[in-house]
């Protein structure tokens, strides 16, 4: 009896795996990320064009993630009143029609309101997606699979701007290129919906307020991996001028940093399943702090290449690691929950930590970045590394 339930498990462990579906909703993110990740230089480019100070334009761009944080607590009532597909196509639709008035108006001040609705419309298509995925994904591949998903999402983030290098950035030309990729987006989700697995409708419903005290940690992880990817993007040119690094040479190294996260998280994933994503986390903690602490000392050096890639790799499997953990961890409603409490508390993070950043950086000079994101994690990784101890007591 003890082989043939050992046998059962296996079998359960490697049940067919949708490819298709699967396929079709990364497929579907991944053109959303090509327009987000292009929305987002554009607009910049245009207020600079306008005259718009650069303190107008960051206040502009935090329209977005506060309509993350907005929305991310309606996720679940939404998908469970109307359905989760009919929640995702409307939101499609609605991005679409949200980037065409962003372009109609041309106007900063009009953008405040129509680049919060964005990240109101937007949040809910993240949410789906994640959630979709896990409910697809069979526990002995969810690890690769997510992998994949991130990395596809990070390479769609990464068009974004290329795009505007072949339409440039005057006009409608990039505005349309992005219209085209959110009803694309919209097309692609419709073309797998019936293959998806249905938003589970019976029972208590979850909030992501409920969700949190059952995953502090968890919801405490992705306000640090948000933070720091935010605040790397934001103050690591500002952090490499203050040594005399041009910016060219910033540009690239930071495009090193996001290649570190595009390449490994597939294997990152790969080591998750074999381990579970806890300890593969708490690997990619320790990385990110002794990353930090190398910054300053190899900065100079040629070394700092392939320190930053490492960096990356690890820094973004923090969160991919967190998203397997989700799915590890919970099911059904409180997944979705756990889904929208994930969008909710990114936004916080990514709001939250760029300034506190720059604030330590303005009081003590360049080392308040490394400084200030090495003591994050280090707490985050104390946290962590006391959470496994209490669970194998």
């Amino acid at each position: 009896m003890p082989h043939q339930a050992s046998r059962e498990i296996r079998t359960a462990s490697v049940a067919p795996t949708d490819w298709a579906a699967i396929g079709g909703v990364i497929a579907t993110v991944s053109v959303f990320a090509i327009a987000q990740g292009l929305s987002y230089p554009l607009l910049s480019f245009v207020l600079q064009r306008q005259g718009v100070s650069p303190a107008m334009i960051g206040l502009s761009a935090a329209m977005t993630p506060i309509g993350f944080i907005v929305s991310a607590p309606m996720v679940p009532s939404l998908a469970r009143r109307f359905g989760a597909g009919r929640t995702a196509l409307t939101c499609a639709g609605l991005s679409a029609l949200t980037l065409f008035l962003v372009g109609w108006t041309y106007n900063v001040y009009a953008w405040f309101p129509l680049r919060f609705m964005i990240g109101v419309v937007t949040n809910p298509l993240y949410v789906m997606s994640e959630t979709w995925v896990i409910g697809l994904a069979p526990p002995a591949r969810r690890g690769r699979i997510f992998g994949i998903y991130a990395t596809v999402i990070s390479m769609g983030f990464g068009a974004g701007p290329l795009c505007l290098m072949l339409v440039g950035t005057d006009g409608w030309p990039p505005f349309l290129v992005g219209i085209v990729a959110f009803i694309i987006c919209g097309a692609c989700l419709a073309s797998v919906l019936h293959r998806l697995p249905r938003t589970d409708t019976s029972g208590e419903h979850v909030s992501v307020w409920q969700f949190i005290p059952l995953a502090v940690l968890l919801t405490f992880t992705v306000i640090v991996a948000a933070g720091f990817e935010q605040t790397v993007l934001a103050l690591l040119p500002v952090y490499g001028a203050e040594y005399g690094i041009a910016s060219f040479d910033m540009s690239a190294l930071l495009t090193v940093m996001i290649a570190g996260n595009i390449a490994m998280q597939v294997p990152l994933g790969l080591l998750a399943e074999r381990l579970s994503a806890r300890p593969v986390r708490l690997g990619c903690i320790g990385l990110t702090v002794l990353g930090c602490m190398l910054l300053p000392l190899l900065i100079r050096t040629p070394a700092i290449w392939p320190c930053l890639f490492l960096w990356g790799s690890a820094s973004y499997g923090i969160y991919t690691m967190s998203i397997v953990e989700l799915g590890e961890r919970f099911t059904g409603k409180t997944m979705m929950a756990g889904n929208a409490a994930f969008a909710m508390v990114w936004g916080i993070g990514g709001i939250a930590m760029p300034p506190l950043s720059g604030g330590v950086m303005a009081l003590i000079g360049a080392p308040g970045l490394p400084l200030t994101l090495g003591l994050t994690c280090s707490v985050l990784g104390v946290a962590t590394a006391v959470a496994m101890v209490r669970a194998v007591r």
